[in-house]
């Protein structure tokens, strides 16, 4: 039983620290502007 609550909350536990240390190192930023440059080419604007 231990076993199937410990294997999520380990996998939990690595993706939020891996978000944390993009965030830290502003890839957050590099996503989001390749987000919106996507975004303005499929309407037709970019």
């Amino acid at each position: 039983m231990k076993c199937g609550k410990i294997v999520p909350t380990v996998l939990l536990l690595a993706g939020i620290t891996m978000m944390g240390y993009g965030v830290i190192r502003g890839e957050a930023a590099v996503v989001l502007g390749k987000a919106i440059k996507l975004c303005l080419e499929c309407v037709g604007i970019g």
